[in-house]
């Protein structure tokens, strides 16, 4: 019995097959990195804010999280969920290549992670009591590193609010209107809950985190409808 080698026309079809796969597991993959980003983030987030004594998410920020012993908690949430959505802003740009905001979109979630990457790096101070021991009134002289993490957050929330933006004009040219306006309440969630705290408004830390969890969640489920779309 004669063993018959594979013919060029099979070994091409082989290897053809083997390269265009990779390139989409690769995008899957990387698209799951924004999936998980931000819920991760959120739920690190709200569980220490829920259980972390003389914690009041109605007087401080998610930030503040990043002090005190458990602080490293909050700082490695901060870096490993920058980490996945700057990776994770690759394989939107894989997936969104050639659509209506498909340049600006991913580039814009890059940079919201880069910013929290630097948050992370970058620990805000003690504020208003927290935590336990720390001053009750707001100092009058803030750190150079306090300093860095609000520059770090600015740029995050200004660029989750402008991604949320395109994403909604993609939405929008693409005919799909749900995600289109789900896409721009999802922004305007987070420039005003922002607005709000910067403005010194009551509460303000409460809205700016919920402003901030809806629009990183709105990418989250971008990042799994395009996931599911390749």
């Amino acid at each position: 019995m004669s063993t018959q080698a594979p013919t060029a026309t099979a070994t091409a079809t082989v290897s053809s097959v083997t390269r265009s796969s990779t390139p989409l597991s690769t995008t899957r993959s990387l698209l799951t990195c924004a999936v998980v980003a931000s819920p991760l983030w959120a739920v690190v987030s709200l569980t220490q804010a829920a259980t972390r004594q003389g914690f009041d998410i109605t007087r401080h920020p998610l930030s503040a999280l990043s002090n005190g012993s458990l602080g490293w908690l909050q700082i490695t949430n901060f870096l490993l969920a920058g980490t996945l959505l700057v990776l994770g802003a690759s394989g939107l740009r894989r997936a969104l290549r050639g659509t209506p905001g498909g340049t600006w979109a991913p580039r814009l979630v890059r940079i919201g992670g880069i910013g929290m990457i630097a948050a992370g790096a970058f620990v805000m101070d003690p504020v208003d009591g927290f935590p336990a021991g720390a001053p009750s009134a707001e100092a009058a002289t803030l750190t150079w590193h306090s300093y860095a993490h609000f520059a770090a957050g600015s740029v995050t929330f200004t660029s989750l609010i402008a991604a949320c933006y395109v994403l909604g004009r993609h939405f929008g040219r693409a005919g799909n209107r749900r995600y289109a306006l789900a896409s721009r309440v999802a922004g305007t969630a987070l420039l005003i809950g922002n607005g709000w705290a910067m403005s010194g408004g009551r509460a303000g830390t409460l809205t700016l985190a919920v402003g901030a969890v809806t629009a990183m969640l709105w990418i989250s489920v971008v990042a799994r409808r395009s996931r599911r779309g390749i």
